[in-house]
């Protein structure tokens, strides 16, 4: 199989006529009535579920996968699943405002130190069928109120706003749900830069989204960081929304690495002048509780992690990227060889993202005890395993650089007990661990049902700085799913870890801190990432089917596919 062909640059005549129509139609679109802006989200869902085919067939090309395998369900999931979820959700979203004036929203709680705590997900019967068992809660700020929401609907007047959405590589739903969000959320229009590494998707979203673009409320452009850095600076264009590496965004913000950039972020003096918003890498830990687990608590948890590496090749920016266990424990110290077994079942993936080689390289080189899983062809890697890594070592670079490549590590905590281990375990990623998007806790219901724990549990939950929080489930469906998905908010633009900002956010909440999503420590169905599931692709296709219609008719293909995994 060969690459799908990458549309040319754009010309740069092109970016200032792109720039300045969006800047004309910018007010219009602002002034829009909620009623159109139904009809154009109608109109963008319709055309992605129009070219999800396609879609899902490029991906696999430039991704080397075998079209109609298990794995290529992994593209259908990546790509128009979780666009379409995330756009049904909104359309939920705009119906309850034309209802009744803002979202709606789930039961209020609060955390443990008091703040506001709001069910999100699931918004929908169809998400209780669709996604049985798993529940996701935002916490807020102390300062935030949950009936402060949707406030672009809530505020009478509005100027017009342009925002520049420079695409992610990796995830086929990361651009068009960027889309979405600036658009539907926040009634800003856009001009997208697609990135290099799938430009193939461009000419897809131009066709799925041509009714924004007729209206100039959305422009499709092509290049690489000589475009995006013009299209930054052009007077047309008010505002960013970068997803992609912190490399990228420091030397956009910043500009290139050296002593200018340092006396810029000493002063506070940016080189780019316009509010950045982002969603960059993290070095995404597990942390395993140590407890009693049965053996099928222990084994579904550890498909789980598998899971969270294989998916994408591992190239996505929440991948388990470093496990955190007890020392000395007898069930945890047994995950490495259960976690080793799962990952041989998975033959090595192309490593399609530039840089991925040096990356690994550099991270593995001179490393004791490296395990090497699986036999990598040409330019495939091999999953990874870096065991016993020193905690105490802050300069250790499994704890600095993100290896986005098929690397994970390692790393103990000596504790009292699972009191002890959590509380270390916490303030270890907060002060060591680069990153701030989203991390997972693996913890058994035995413990969870001492109370003693259970408030620790969530002491823990409330102290990690990281915008999303897993726990028995892999945090990445918190990007999946449609809750607030970013960086914890403790990230500024001198020191930006993970992002600024959060997108999605279906329910338009403001002064979210993070969300929590969770998922009894065995659940039905198997979840898509698992590498075992069978029927991944056949499942995808189904769940497109139902997303793009939010229609219950397709329910019985998707649960046929969801028993035959």
């Amino acid at each position: 199989m060969t690459p799908a062909a990458a549309p040319a640059r754009t010309p740069q005549a092109d970016l200032d006529r792109f720039a300045n129509r969006l800047r004309e139609a910018s007010s219009r679109f602002a002034l829009l009535a909620l009623a159109e802006r139904r009809r154009l989200l109608d109109a963008m869902t319709a055309g992605i579920a129009s070219v999800a085919p396609a879609m899902v067939r490029a991906a696999c090309e430039a991704k080397r996968i075998q079209a109609g395998s298990p794995t290529a369900g992994e593209e259908w999931s990546l790509g128009p699943v979780i666009t379409l979820q995330n756009m049904r959700l909104l359309k939920e979203a705009l119906a309850s405002i034309g209802r009744s004036g803002t979202t709606r929203i789930g039961p209020i709680d609060q955390t443990i130190d008091g703040r506001a705590q709001v069910t999100i997900f699931p918004a929908t019967p169809l998400d209780r069928v669709l996604f049985s068992g798993i529940t996701a809660q935002a916490h807020l700020a102390a300062s935030a109120k949950p009936q402060d929401r949707a406030r672009f609907y809530r505020e009478a007047a509005h100027e017009g706003r342009v925002v520049l959405v420079l695409g992610a590589g990796n995830v086929n739903a990361i651009t068009p749900l960027d889309v979405a969000t600036k658009m539907f959320n926040e009634g800003k229009v856009c001009i997208v830069k697609i990135s290099p590494v799938n430009a193939y998707l461009g000419p897809l979203l131009e066709e799925a989204f041509r009714a924004a673009i007729a209206s100039d409320f959305l422009a499709i452009t092509y290049g690489g960081a000589e475009e995006g850095e013009y299209l930054a600076f052009h007077p047309a264009v008010d505002e960013v929304h970068l997803t992609g590496s912190d490399a990228t965004h420091e030397a956009l913000v910043w500009g290139p690495p050296g002593a200018e950039r340092n006396a810029r972020k000493a002063a506070g003096s940016p080189r780019l002048r316009k509010p950045v918003t982002s969603e960059l890498g993290n070095i995404s830990p597990v942390i395993v509780v140590p407890g009693r687990y049965s053996e099928r608590q222990l084994r579904w948890q550890v498909e789980n992690i598998a899971g969270g590496i294989t998916n994408n090749a591992s190239f996505n920016c929440n991948a388990h990227k470093l496990l955190i266990s007890a020392t000395g424990r007898v069930q945890t110290g047994g995950l490495l060889g259960l976690l080793e077994k799962s990952l041989a079942r998975v033959p090595p993936r192309y490593a399609y993202y530039p840089g991925a080689e040096e990356r690994y390289r550099a991270l593995t080189r001179g490393r004791p005890g490296l395990l090497r899983i699986g036999q990598a062809g040409p330019g495939e890697l091999p999953w990874t395993v870096i065991p016993g890594i020193e905690s105490n070592d802050p300069r250790d670079s499994a704890f600095r650089t993100e290896p986005f490549c098929a690397v994970l590590s390692q790393a103990s905590i000596d504790c009292a007990g699972p009191l002890e281990f959590l509380e270390r375990a916490v303030d270890f990623v907060n002060r060591r661990v680069w990153g701030t998007l989203v991390a997972t806790i693996v913890i058994p219901p035995s413990l969870r049902r001492d109370p003693s724990i259970r408030a620790a549990l969530d002491r823990a939950v409330v102290a990690l700085r990281y915008g999303t929080v897993g726990v028995n489930i892999w945090g990445a469906y918190g990007f999946a799913l449609g809750p607030p998905w970013g960086g914890h908010p403790s990230s500024s633009l001198e020191d930006i870890q993970s992002g600024l900002g959060f997108v999605h956010n279906a329910s338009m909440l403001e002064g979210v801190e993070k969300t929590v999503i969770e998922q009894p420590i065995v659940n039905w169905p198997k979840p898509v990432h698992f590498p075992t599931h069978r029927s991944a692709a056949s499942l995808g296709r189904a769940l497109t089917g139902v997303e793009a219609t939010g229609n219950w008719a397709g329910l019985p293909a998707v649960l046929g596919a969801a028993i035959r995994a």
